[in-house]
């Protein structure tokens, strides 16, 4: 495992990664993709790429009733690099909840795992995600080679993710973990903050696992007891949105250094995750195919440019998804990372477009924006945004919460870093905006992040003006 002093810096410059170890992925996908020996080669990456796309369009194409439909005029033999995977059409989100069991290339019986994600705010069907046996072991190999950044033998992890049922995030992690001769506890996402505090205390985990604001709060609560957590060196944070707020709070209330992931439950729990340089996520390139497609124009947008996460699953066997649009924004990073790796890395993804609404005024607010102000303070461990409207101007409400029974939060300090924000100092300024703080009452629970559901606004405004 490498040193903090070894990695300090990492990221600078290609002539330091000797000062990073290279990630685990590259020497793991390196060995998927037939490669002999030696650091992975992006040519040979782009061939295994190639040839899996070529086999999972015919496959199905052959197996399964809505591609056989959706691919009729497409031949496998056109794709002659990763990047004519573009020839394909987009699968949505929406073509996933009304079509998804016609997407399974199995029969029933070969169906280990069924994933039902209901989406906050959405109406119609909820999206189904089925998985074979084989699905979740391409899974497990991966927590355990992607984990194995940070942690090693004789670890011990607490997964704060859902474990309870067989071929759940926190199973898989489990099973990947125990490989490595590492043990995990799985606790489930919190939902009392003391009670979870309870279990790091008694616990002493060396590694912890969880959603980002859920993992501040303890880190916050903990402190202000005067009881901080000094057994955990490293902390992996997934789920939602990683503020740099949270990460620059836990690692210095810890002690530790915090890693990011990137994942979802269509990409088969994992996606990619950063390396000991923390300079975006090393991607699974050996399982997943990742574009970045301009959302307006849905075509693919040059390297190193913004745009929306499209991933193809190459080995899943159970439902293959072609082209699938996440609705996370991102870009590639170019050149090699500090850690020697040539891998396909993403920069950090921030929060998706559905967590923005729009001002009075044409300004445009990101709840990524709001996380850097608000958790930056460090009597908040969670806050709750909602925006309301009476024709003439909007209202911005923060329901704060404090860091424990009865601290306070400065709500004066808190509203003066809000107008920090540019979206909402622009829209003050103009009069078509007001900010008003309040603090959540020690009965009120969490305001925002309960369970797995990714943050977001709440919006009151009638619908023309939240469009506006």
């Amino acid at each position: 495992m490498p040193t903090a002093s070894a990695c300090a810096g990492a990221a600078e410059s290609d002539s330091r990664a000797a000062a990073v170890a290279r990630t685990p992925l590259d020497v793991w996908i390196a060995r998927k993709i037939g490669q002999a020996s030696g650091p992975l080669e992006p040519r040979a990456l782009a061939a295994w790429q190639t040839e899996r796309l070529r086999q999972t369009v015919s496959r199905a194409k052959q197996c399964s009733a809505f591609y056989r439909e959706a691919l009729h005029d497409v031949r496998s033999d056109a794709f002659q690099s990763p990047r004519d995977v573009a020839l394909l059409p987009l699968t949505t989100a929406a073509r996933l909840r009304s079509s998804g069991s016609r997407m399974l290339c199995v029969g029933a019986h070969e169906v280990e795992r069924i994933v039902t994600l209901a989406t906050s705010g959405t109406e119609g069907d909820p999206k189904r995600v089925f998985f074979t046996a084989e699905d979740l072991e391409l899974t497990v190999d991966f927590f355990r080679h992607g984990m194995a950044t940070f942690t090693g033998a004789g670890d011990r992890v607490l997964v704060l993710m859902p474990g309870a049922r067989s071929g759940s995030v926190g199973d898989l992690l489990q099973s990947g973990l125990a490989r490595e001769d590492a043990s995990a506890a799985v606790h489930g996402p919190v939902s009392d903050i003391d009670e979870a505090l309870a279990v790091l205390e008694r616990t002493q985990p060396s590694v912890v696992v969880g959603i980002p604001t859920q993992v501040l709060a303890l880190a916050r609560r903990g402190a202000a007891r005067g009881r901080p957590i000094r057994s955990v060196h490293s902390v992996l944070l997934s789920a939602d949105h990683v503020p740099r707020a949270v990460v620059r709070a836990v690692e210095a209330l810890w002690r530790c250094r915090v890693f990011n992931h990137y994942g979802s439950t269509e990409m088969g729990f994992g996606g990619g995750v950063e390396c000991a340089a923390r300079d975006g996520y090393h991607l699974r390139a050996a399982d997943l195919l990742f574009e970045i497609v301009s959302p307006e124009t849905e075509l693919p947008v040059a390297d190193g440019e913004a745009g929306e996460i499209v991933f193809t699953t190459l080995t899943r066997a159970g439902m293959p998804l072609l082209r699938y649009r996440t609705g996370d924004m991102s870009r590639f990073l170019p050149g090699r990372c500090a850690c020697g790796s040539l891998l396909p890395r993403l920069a950090p993804v921030g929060t998706r477009p559905a967590a923005a609404v729009f001002l009075r005024g044409g300004g445009r607010l990101q709840l990524a924006d709001l996380d850097e102000a608000v958790l930056g303070r460090p009597d908040v461990i969670d806050f709750a945004p909602l925006l309301s409207g009476d024709g003439r101007r909007d209202e911005l409400h923060i329901l704060a919460r404090p860091v424990g029974e009865g601290a306070r939060v400065d709500t004066a300090a808190l509203e003066r870093a809000l107008l920090r924000v540019p979206a909402v100092a622009a829209a003050a300024a103009g009069g078509v905006l007001g900010v008003r703080v309040a603090v959540a009452a020690d009965d009120e629970g969490w305001p925002a992040s309960t369970g797995m559901l990714k943050r977001t606004f709440e919006d009151t405004r009638p619908a023309e003006e939240a469009h506006a």
